[in-house]
């Protein structure tokens, strides 16, 4: 009788448990970023109102975070399904930051509010794509 050893070879990809606790933390820090900027631009008077009312800067907060959980669930499926995980993340979350700027573009705010709210975005997006890619296999 012999024994057989079993050799694996190391997986490339990483696990779906660091994706999520990378996401995550970047979820977190894209929601505190993103009520930083609304804050900041309160703060030097530019009004968050959208047809008369008010966002309150916890909301950009919560909204970021909704989001980017369901950007981390785009994650995980397209780390199980995708063929180059890392560039379909990259191209899909682009270009879903892109259309997000859309509603902003065409609300009823000024045009300062419009240009908080997409700086809000992009700042929410450059935080999370970038560490979530990171997670991601090419």
């Amino acid at each position: 009788m012999s024994a057989t050893t079993i050799t694996t070879a190391p997986s490339t990809a990483p696990s779906a448990v660091a994706l999520l606790r990378d996401g995550v933390a970047a979820t977190v820090a894209a929601a505190v970023a993103s009520s930083a900027v609304a804050a900041a631009g309160i703060a030097v008077g530019i009004g968050v109102d959208i047809a008369g009312a008010p966002i309150p800067v916890s909301g950009f907060a919560t909204l970021t975070a909704i989001f980017s959980v369901i950007g981390l669930v785009i994650a995980v499926g397209l780390r199980r399904f995708a063929r180059r995980p890392r560039t379909t993340w990259i191209r899909t979350t682009v270009a879903l930051t892109v259309l997000s700027l859309v509603p902003d573009v065409i609300v009823d705010a000024t045009t300062a509010t419009k240009l908080l709210l997409m700086t809000t975005h992009v700042v929410a997006a450059a935080i999370v794509i970038p560490v979530v890619a990171r997670r991601l296999r090419a």
